[in-house]
């Protein structure tokens, strides 16, 4: 899917743990216009629950989750 969507901001959270990645991915996603992408880049085993679970409780669309390389890939929408 990832080739599809153009990605308007990177944001790399590799090394950064609990709960830093959710708040430097909401602070990203604020810089961001209605129906812009986010990829988001972590390595925190706790990320993928933690920033799936903001993303449904602050209304963000999840496009993708991917893991690779022990890393996990994001791709988030903005919707409001």
């Amino acid at each position: 899917m990832s080739d599809k969507v153009k990605v308007d901001r990177v944001l790399d959270c590799i090394g950064l743990y609990c709960p830093v990645p959710v708040f430097r991915t909401k602070e990203e996603i604020d810089k961001l216009s209605v129906g812009q992408v986010l990829k988001v880049i972590a390595d925190d085993p706790a990320a993928e629950e933690d920033i799936k679970y903001w993303a449904k409780n602050a209304g963000q669309e999840i496009l993708e989750v991917k893991p690779e390389n022990g890393k996990i890939r994001f791709l988030i929408r903005k919707l409001r």
